[in-house]
């Protein structure tokens, strides 16, 4: 039985999407988990400030280098060469760990002799021990994108082999990892256990995969080609992804340095909501852009745009149909979720109301976030790379101002407000750039329609689970999880059923849509293309 797991291959982009989507939803799980016995653990505080903050720039090093090399070079020039020639695909393979390795060995040994100078920059609100472990932490974590780095690799390779369920396990396991250093080695080590857990989550990470390239016969050769042709393509290939997720952790950077700047806790209330809020876009963000891509690619390539214009559209809707009903949840049951989450131990209602209104302000912008992928992939499908590139570094700019405004009057709470102008400035500009340059419609009447019932539809949901969450708090128990549990439960899903059944009655095209893809299991997913290099907050 375990053999067949780690040499199992998925044989459509069905099977393999399910496994992904499966595997994707456990592992939010188990983060979700991670945060919970964090919160349990430390609550809002120093502790969890210092880890997030000594997590930031390996996390960055990992994104920028690995992720980028991966989703846009070496994946598609590997798969290439295995179709034409294995070995030269192998010897490029090894070529590319080894090149890597050293690359991430340099930049991680460099970054920990710089770590006392960089970390005064980056957190400039940390004085005295609270910097001093946040530097001790860091430098720990700089084994984790080399670990990470390398197993990356073999990732690549096994889904290039169809290997989806070895690969699936990965991120789960480097949760894993995390929660026992929170559970069993901070115990014993005190803060720097939770680097450990990071450490520890990596080698799960490398390690799980090993037996399944033994399997595919895959063997580790030292190889140092860097004039080889392939291994200089993966390089060019590289840059403009790069240069792309530069935008978002440059983004990620700067809110830290403002961040250290408030009260204790503040960095841990943001990445708890901001965890929340990433749930909902990848439900509906990344999985409607993934799903859409593969269409949208052909038809461009096809030249014919009347089709792509209609099918960016219904797509369009589509996110839409979604992200207004989740929006609504967001911001009438903040404080239940947040709560059901994250309330428990050392995590207080202090804790929790402040991350609730900021999950209210990140939520805002939710829409904007969720048809930003699909906006972005338009363009490259249109061979339009640079466009979104220039975009993301005005959002960012739009930022960075907008927190330094509203930090002092709205503290951690405008940080997420500011994040959301942000991204409506970002989708705004995406929009109007693709309609103006490229496209020169999007049915936006069509769509303006479709908004109008859709809104609606949402005010009405709103209404109900206003008018429901009053008269449950007074039947359940406020004060334990199952009460609090109960009362968003009821609500939200009362409020759900109101809205799809507006819908119906609107007989909007998307619910008919949704019911007939119920049938086919999740979204046709038979149109999916599997993009494993989504930036992920793991």
């Amino acid at each position: 039985m375990i053999k067949r797991l780690f040499s199992r291959q998925s044989k459509t982009i069905t099977g393999a999407a399910i496994i992904l989507a499966g595997a994707s939803f456990i592992s939010r799980i188990v983060g979700f988990l991670r945060d919970r016995i964090f919160a349990h653990q430390f609550g809002a505080g120093d502790t969890l400030d210092i880890y997030y903050a000594a997590f930031r720039v390996p996390d960055t090093v990992y994104n920028l280098i690995v992720i980028g090399a991966l989703s846009a070079g070496f994946i598609p020039v590997f798969s290439r060469l295995m179709k034409k020639n294995a070995p030269e695909a192998l010897r490029v393979t090894n070529s590319v760990i080894n090149v890597l390795g050293a690359f991430l060995v340099t930049v991680s040994t460099l970054l920990f002799i710089f770590t006392p100078y960089i970390m005064p920059f980056l957190v400039p609100g940390f004085e005295g021990e609270k910097m001093e472990m946040t530097i001790l932490l860091t430098r720990i974590m700089f084994l984790s994108p080399i670990i990470l780095g390398i197993s990356g690799i073999f990732s690549s390779v096994l889904q290039t082999f169809k290997a989806f369920v070895i690969y699936a396990l990965t991120p789960i396991v480097y949760n894993i990892g995390i929660i026992v250093g929170a559970l069993v080695f901070e115990p014993i080590f005190g803060i720097k256990g939770l680097a450990f857990g990071v450490i520890l989550g990596a080698l799960l990470h490398l390690l799980i995969q090993l037996p399944a390239l033994r399997h595919y016969k895959f063997s580790y050769q030292w190889v140092w080609d860097i004039k080889n042709k392939h291994v200089r393509e993966i390089g060019r290939l590289m840059i403009p992804r790069t240069l792309a997720l530069a935008t978002n952790q440059v983004n990620l950077l700067v809110i830290t340095i403002i961040i250290s700047t408030l009260a204790a806790g503040s960095l841990t209330v943001f990445n708890f909501a901001s965890n929340i809020q990433f749930l909902a876009l990848g439900v509906i963000g990344y999985a409607f852009a993934n799903a859409a891509f593969p269409t949208f690619a052909a038809l461009a390539a096809e030249h014919k745009t009347k089709k792509l214009i209609e099918h960016i559209s219904r797509t369009i809707r589509q996110i839409l149909f979604f992200a207004v009903p989740l929006t609504v949840i967001f911001l009438l049951l903040r404080a239940q979720i947040v709560r059901v989450l994250f309330g428990t131990g050392a995590f207080d209602w202090a804790a929790t109301n402040v991350t609730a209104n900021t999950l209210a302000f990140f939520s805002l912008s939710l829409i904007a976030q969720c048809l930003i992928p699909l906006l972005s992939r338009v363009f490259y499908v249109l061979h339009d790379t640079w466009t979104p590139f220039v975009i993301g570094v005005i959002s960012t700019l739009v930022n960075v101002v907008f927190a330094l405004i509203f930090k002092d009057s709205l503290g951690i709470a405008g940080l997420a407000l500011a994040f959301s102008i942000s991204m409506l400035v970002q989708a705004a500009l995406l929009w109007i750039v693709l309609r103006v340059k490229k496209l020169k419609s999007l049915q936006e009447l069509r769509i303006l329609h479709f908004l109008y019932k859709i809104i609606l539809a949402g005010m009405t949901m709103a209404a109900v689970v206003q008018m429901l969450k009053y008269p449950l708090s007074t039947i359940v128990d406020m004060t334990r999880f199952w009460g609090i549990f109960t009362q968003g439960a009821i609500a939200g899903t009362i409020g759900l059923l109101v809205y799809f059944v507006i819908g119906f009655l609107f007989e909007l095209e998307e619910v008919q849509i949704i019911m007939k893809s119920l049938k086919r299991q999740w979204l046709k997913l038979q149109n999916v293309q599997v993009d494993i290099n989504e930036a992920d907050n793991i």
